[in-house]
């Protein structure tokens, strides 16, 4: 651990998260240093002596209690209030006080020195620090104790340890690793926002497709549930934070950390070319595992093969599951989802090893949304051959084979399930035109899906919500409608191709708001809280909301009976 030195890691595996630990010094005959847990009453020992000291101030009354030193701000000069030759009190300032190197009598060297032979974890060297100070008796009360925490913090041996969770994970590409550029300057705050307002959670148990029946000459043609659009829990993503946005998500599904143990009635997550339940009733009771698929055979004899000892899904099998499900586009030709490997998962490995994100998520092009058939993986059909050629290859070829009807399968259920729409919500997170983005997702979302939209700047975010304004809106609905939208069906209004008056249809969202929110560090002291001077720059931030309106078709009338007043 750098300046803090080495233990093995099996002493903090399989321990409680936070838990704060010493590193000690090593013993005789011992190769490495041991760790000891701090307790709660050593690291808030100097705030329990406080308390409990006779002579503490009062924060009440804000009056000085014999001996007790309190500290005001005046003019910018710290004051401090202390015993004068035993006459009375008299005022102590710091305006005079100059904390540099040349009031510190111990040398570099001589510091060195004494990490490197330093007992007590650090606390010795913080000691003879403190007493070697030549001007320690002309610091205040708060200045001599942040002095004390600045140094405590360089060189006392101590750490914690805490789970990598999307929002730690996301301070600490942005404050540390200085990555910030690479997630969009996405902070904390704004990943909790895109959450709420997108209403992200866990919609029960998942639920997956029966493995369709193939004649073993033609592929199998899907058919999605008529019930798909009301499963629940499928939401759609367009994340260019290298996959920070889809973890803190899939947080909040449920689906990020793998479960060890597994759930009973439940299907188990599986890897997605390995062992996966072909079905799952509504109930969530796990079905048979299927083989490898052959040309040719009857649906009875599919249902067992053994691969070098493993028992595999058919060919056709779809392992995602039809809820708890998210939905990521992409304009390259793998999704950058780098930053979900914290969390055990590899977008890019098709044999997988079981994790919750195998079954529940799934990314697709904007070529495979918008013209599917000008892809070769969806249009192009999977080899079919007879048993007697496909035995007679060597395993390399016939594993390539089956790879390639799999992921044609993987490709058509993926493509077919997104055009279909009913999605729960929308988060987008891109350096993308919001406009371009919703032209083409808008039609995706089920009535009444909330809508989030993350910018660092505001101004795509302002033009965006100016396309559903009030003028618009009533200008679209007017008896007299503007250019090009005579005659159109719902369906064609829906999908508006825009125009330089209606980039979008003003009608199918509401309560299109631009919001931000950053929380600021403050330094909480007696008589001068305040927040941070300091802190890191870059992008503020903004969220644009709404939901997913349904207009009604006609012109709407006011009915009732009304009395003149």
């Amino acid at each position: 651990m750098g300046k803090y030195g080495a233990f093995p890691t099996n002493l903090i595996i399989h321990r409680p998260y936070h838990l704060t630990y010493e590193l000690q010094d090593k013993l005789p005959g011992e190769s490495f240093s041991r760790l000891r847990v701090v307790p709660a009453s050593e690291l808030h020992e100097a705030a329990i002596a406080d308390e409990a000291s006779p002579n503490a101030t009062s924060a009440e009354t804000g009056t000085p209690e014999e001996a007790g030193q309190i500290a005001s701000v005046l003019d910018g000069v710290e004051y401090s209030l202390a015993a004068v030759d035993g006459a009375g009190l008299g005022a102590k300032s710091n305006r005079d006080t100059v904390d540099d190197s040349a009031r510190q009598t111990l040398t570099t060297e001589e510091i060195e020195e004494l990490k490197r032979d330093g007992t007590g974890a650090g606390r010795d060297l913080i000691a003879k620090l403190m007493l070697s100070h030549t001007a320690l008796d002309e610091k205040t009360a708060f200045s001599l104790a942040k002095y004390k925490l600045l140094k405590t913090k360089k060189y006392i041996r101590r750490f914690s340890v805490a789970p990598v969770d999307p929002s730690l994970l996301g301070n600490w590409l942005l404050e540390d690793k200085d990555a910030g550029s690479r997630t969009l300057e996405l902070r904390e705050e704004i990943l909790g926002l895109l959450g709420c307002w997108a209403n992200i959670h866990y919609a029960g148990p998942d639920r997956f497709l029966e493995d369709p029946v193939t004649n073993g000459v033609d592929p199998p043609q899907y058919r999605l549930p008529e019930d798909l659009k009301t499963q629940g829990g499928r939401y759609l993503v367009v994340d260019d934070t290298g996959g920070l946005l889809v973890a803190a998500m899939a947080e909040r599904m449920d689906i990020l950390y793998p479960d060890e143990e597994g759930t009973a009635g439940e299907a188990t997550p599986t890897s997605r070319d390995g062992a996966a339940p072909s079905k799952v009733a509504e109930d969530g009771a796990q079905g048979s595992n299927q083989g490898d698929a052959e040309p040719g055979k009857t649906e009875a004899s599919t249902k067992r093969s053994s691969v070098q000892g493993q028992n595999r899904p058919a060919d056709f099998h779809v392992p995602f599951s039809l809820k708890n499900t998210l939905t990521v586009i992409h304009s390259n030709s793998q999704s950058n989802l780098a930053y979900l490997r914290y969390y055990g998962f590899d977008c890019a490995d098709p044999n997988h090893p079981p994790h919750p994100l195998n079954n529940n998520l799934m990314s697709l092009t904007w070529l495979h949304l918008l013209h599917p058939e000008e892809d070769a993986a969806y249009s192009t059909p999977p080899p079919q051959v007879s048993d007697e050629v496909l035995n007679s290859w060597k395993a390399n070829r016939r594993g390539h084979y089956h790879r390639k009807r799999r992921r044609w399968a993987r490709t058509q259920h993926i493509v077919h399930s997104t055009r279909a729409g009913g999605f729960a919500g929308l988060v987008v997170a891109s350096t993308m035109d919001p406009i371009s983005i919703l032209r083409h997702t808008l039609p995706l979302l089920a009535s009444g899906a909330p809508i989030a939209i993350y910018s660092q700047s505001i101004e795509p975010l302002a033009a965006l919500a100016d396309c559903f304004s009030i003028a618009r809106r009533s200008a679209w609905s007017s008896p007299t409608p503007p250019e090009g939208l005579a005659g159109k069906t719902k369906d064609e209004l829906d999908r508006w191709e825009g125009s330089e008056d209606f980039p979008l249809n003003p009608t199918l969202l509401l309560g299109a708001t631009v919001q931000t929110s950053r929380a600021r560090k403050w330094q909480v002291l007696p008589g001068r809280t305040h927040p941070h001077m300091t802190g890191r720059g870059g992008a503020e931030g903004y969220v644009f909301t709404a939901w997913r309106a349904q207009p009604a078709e006609g012109r709407v009338a006011a009915r009732g009976k009304f009395k003149r007043r």
